[in-house]
């Protein structure tokens, strides 16, 4: 069900070559070495992983690469789909009975939907269903919070350790007053430490961090949805009802075009009549 985030790698990309450009256009392309610094790389890398192994436990490191993995992936079912789905699954129990959606899941690619067919189909209470499954959000929201955690402290540490690295950098460059021609190099490489932890921070972290915490909102948002359609197909209601309830989760731009639908559905029956 789910399918790539191309939003996400091409927004950082396009963040670095902006960058690259005006390194470049000020420059040209020998700036570009004017800012690889291997020292400064080390300290603002190096830093920031020591704050984290500090910040957190290995458990919720290990979480990184997994959450990192769902700032590039999207959901391909949009809500119009997913009401869409409960209304023929409630058309089917009500014309089969709840024992028939057991062949519909087959289709059903999403392990929360699943679940909570099968507990509507083992005849489970609709309260005890609600709670099972608020208990899994809980679970999910929990979860994902800790994964962002990792992506904002390490936008905070960024910079730190960025302007870390400069004070060191001035320090060594007060060391050698004596030498004028070469405090200017030195200034320089002492402001990379901030540049590299300033840019990480606001093109990376930050970022990530934000676009985590907005897949979050809406995997929720769905996961409620879903509850709501497996207790409406649990308990037997009208599929145009629940159509009209799970309906009043949508957005007003997607509720004309489910207008729309249904008048060219319309019209196309009609004309079929005719």
């Amino acid at each position: 069900m789910a399918k790539r985030d191309l939003l996400t790698p091409i927004g950082i990309t396009i963040g670095f070559i902006m960058v690259i450009f005006g390194i470049m256009s000020n420059a040209g392309f020998s700036g570009i070495t004017s800012f690889i610094q291997a020292s400064s790389i080390v300290i603002v890398l190096g830093g920031l992983i020591a704050a984290l192994l500090v910040n957190f436990n290995l458990s919720e490191l290990k979480l990184t690469f997994r959450v990192t993995k769902e700032a590039f992936k999207s959901s391909d079912m949009n809500l119009r789909e997913l009401i869409t789905l409960f209304v023929q699954l409630s058309e089917r129990a009500r014309r089969e009975g709840l024992l028939a959606l057991e062949a519909e899941l087959e289709e059903v690619e999403d392990p929360f939907i699943k679940k909570g067919i099968l507990l509507a189909v083992d005849g489970i209470e609709p309260e005890v269903i609600n709670d099972i499954m608020n208990a899994e959000i809980v679970a999910v929201e929990e979860r994902h919070q800790k994964g962002r955690a990792i992506f904002e402290k390490a936008g905070e540490y960024a910079p730190a350790w960025g302007m870390i690295g400069t004070l060191i950098g001035l320090v060594l460059m007060l060391q050698s007053l004596t030498s004028p021609e070469t405090l200017g190099p030195k200034m320089a490489v002492a402001l990379l430490t901030t540049f590299y932890g300033t840019l990480l921070a606001n093109l990376v972290f930050i970022p990530m961090a934000a676009k985590l915490e907005n897949k979050t909102e809406k995997e929720i948002f769905m996961k409620q949805v879903i509850i709501e359609g497996v207790i409406g197909v649990q308990s037997g209601q009208n599929p145009k009802i629940l159509e009209e309830k799970l309906g009043a989760f949508l957005s007003e731009e997607d509720k004309k075009i489910v207008e729309e639908e249904k008048q060219e559905d319309t019209l196309g029956e009609a004309a079929n009549e005719a």
